[in-house]
């Protein structure tokens, strides 16, 4: 097993330590800093403008302290006036003043009012909407499915999960990357931006109340650390982890693991099959892509398959699982179906198609 030692570990979670939060898949328009910007160059504009005007008409305004109105004064005199704050220190004299106060700055003053109290109420507003989502989020999520790592493994993976007629509102992904969270909360997940070897970030993404945890980290001691975690947080959920180098994964079935994938050896098998049959390899290809041509799916078997042999069934049955063991479907063990089996077969993809749920996880072994 190629770990580094527990300083480099410990080094590389302080190296990954960032402030982690949730995020909920949303819409966003446009920037939060640039709304508020925007609105504050217009609150701007107008007091400029305000200001202007003012200036424009100086004859017809009074200032108590000398008598005239120069420029700074009509900035001051435009503040005081949008802000409702009013003095009283300058104010119209001339009716032409008083008539352009009555018509253009004050619709102004209450167009400034409007912008700073509106802004002001937009934010309180999406902080409290944004709290009520988050618990009313972590209230609900019950049973779903957990990714750490959202890179090309993780994608994938939660792509064809998702092929199979899982809601992404069930989807947690987790990525020390606020990047890579972002691109996931784009595509409608539910992300959680830190360090998944640590628990407090698991126990962020619900990891605790998950079925299904997939590990897809980037580097196999980081896998082999975010198993343990989560194994820790959650004895019945199934975790499914990936590696890089084969000598790695019965560490990971050590660490809780109820399936390890090893990304390396896999992608070199399938190239090896292609070079051998390029359309068998096409065919592998296809199995492995839900939603699309032909699907490998895990179904339970119904009463009127019951007592019959695994070719008697409609479907292409190339498996069977019983208990804890996977039967071919030629294996003299299985004998004849029973209610309790499931089924590994070979289905034509629709659009309809979805692979039956897995009502219960398989014991270990």
């Amino acid at each position: 097993m190629k770990l580094p030692g527990h300083d480099a570990i410990a080094r590389q979670a302080d190296e990954h330590l960032v402030t982690h939060r949730v995020l909920l898949p949303r819409k966003v328009v446009e920037h939060p800093f640039r709304q508020v910007a925007k609105r504050v160059l217009m609150a701007l504009f107008l007091l400029m403008a305000t200001a202007v005007i003012v200036y424009a008409e100086h004859d017809g305004y009074n200032d108590n302290s000398d008598g005239s109105v120069d420029f700074l004064d009509a900035c001051y005199y435009a503040t005081v006036t949008l802000s409702t704050t009013g003095y009283g220190d300058i104010t119209p004299v001339s009716d032409a003043a008083r008539l352009t106060n009555i018509f253009v700055i004050t619709p102004m003053r209450v167009l400034f009012l409007i912008i700073l109290v509106g802004t002001t109420l937009e934010v309180l507003t999406e902080r409290t909407r944004e709290e009520w989502r988050l618990n009313r989020w972590r209230s609900t999520l019950r049973d779903h499915t957990v990714v750490i790592g959202f890179g090309t493994k993780g994608r994938s993976a939660i792509q064809t999960v998702i092929a199979t007629g899982l809601e992404k509102e069930q989807v947690v992904v987790v990525d020390p990357s606020s990047k890579v969270i972002d691109a996931a909360t784009a595509d409608g997940y539910a992300g959680v931006v830190g360090d998944a070897t640590r628990s407090d970030v698991l126990m962020r993404a619900e990891v605790h109340r998950a079925r299904k945890i997939i590990i897809a980290t980037q580097r196999d001691d980081t896998a082999v650390l975010v198993t343990l975690t989560a194994r820790q947080l959650n004895k019945g959920a199934k975790i499914v982890a990936a590696v890089r180098e084969e000598e790695n994964a019965p560490l990971l079935k050590q660490s809780g693991a109820d399936a390890v994938i090893t990304s390396a050896s896999a992608a070199g098998r399938l190239l090896g099959l292609s070079v051998l049959s390029p359309a068998a390899g096409m065919v592998m290809e296809d199995l492995i892509q839900q939603g699309s041509g032909l699907d490998i799916i895990e179904r339970p078997v119904i009463k009127a398959e019951v007592g019959k042999s695994p070719r008697e069934t409609h479907d292409l049955v190339v498996s069977v699982v019983r208990g804890h063991r996977v039967l071919g479907y030629d294996d003299p063990a299985v004998g004849t179906l029973e209610l309790t089996d499931r089924l590994i077969t070979i289905v034509r993809a629709t659009p309809g198609s979805q692979i039956a749920p897995d009502v219960r996880p398989l014991p270990q072994n």
